[in-house]
C-alpha cells in the first residue's frame, strides 16, 4: 500500500469512527424525563424523614407533569403498540419505543392479513389487520395467494425496504405505503 493509499483509509477510517453513531442505524434513546430523575435521585437522600418529603414533593411534581400533557407514562405492552403500528414507518424519533427490546422484536413483526389484492402490473398489496398497507416492490411471486387471515412476518431488509413472507411462503419485497 502507499503512502498515499495509507493516508486515505486513515481518514476514512477516523471519519468513520466519529461517525459512529450516526452509522449505528438506531437513535439513542433519550435520557429520562427530568421529573422521574428526581424521584430517583430522592434514594439518594440518607435521612429517612429528608427522604420521605423528597420523594413526596417530586411524586406530586411527576403527577402534575403528567395531568398537564409534560410526561407521558406507558408500559412494555403500550410501547409495543406503538412500535408495531409504526413499523415500516421513517420516524427516527420514536428510538425511545425500543429501550428494552431484543433485536429480533425491533426488526420484525408478524401480522394477520386482512386484504390483499394484485396491481395492474402484478404486484401485491396486502393490508394488515392494524391497517397497514404494504406494496410489493420486487418482481418476486407468491405461489398461495394472501387472504384474510393469513399470517406475514415482515422484517427490516437493505435500503428502507422490508422481506414480507405470506403463510412461510417465499419472502417478497415489500415497502410500507402508511
Amino acid at each position: 500500500m502507499t503512502t498515499t493509499n495509507q493516508r486515505a483509509a486513515a481518514i476514512l477510517m477516523a471519519v468513520f469512527a466519529a461517525s459512529g453513531p450516526a452509522h449505528a442505524g438506531r437513535a439513542a434513546a433519550p435520557a429520562r424525563a427530568p421529573a422521574v430523575q428526581a424521584v430517583i435521585d430522592c434514594q439518594s437522600v440518607v435521612d429517612g424523614v429528608q427522604r420521605l418529603a423528597c420523594f413526596d414533593k417530586t411524586v406530586a411534581g411527576m403527577s402534575q407533569a403528567e395531568a398537564k400533557g409534560d410526561l407521558v407514562t406507558i408500559d412494555r405492552e403500550q410501547r409495543r403498540a406503538v412500535r408495531r403500528q409504526a413499523f415500516g414507518l421513517t420516524l427516527p424519533t420514536l428510538a425511545m419505543f425500543d429501550r428494552g427490546e431484543k433485536g429480533d422484536e425491533a426488526d420484525r413483526i408478524t401480522a394477520k392479513i386482512a386484504g390483499a389484492a394484485r396491481t395492474a402490473g402484478g404486484k401485491w398489496v396486502v393490508t394488515l389487520d392494524d391497517g397497514a398497507v404494504w406494496r410489493q416492490i420486487d418482481d418476486s411471486d407468491i405461489y398461495r395467494t394472501p387472504h384474510a387471515g393469513s399470517t406475514a412476518v415482515i422484517r427490516k431488509a437493505a435500503l428502507g425496504s422490508f422481506f414480507m413472507n405470506v403463510d412461510g411462503q417465499q419472502a417478497i419485497r415489500v415497502h410500507r405505503d402508511n
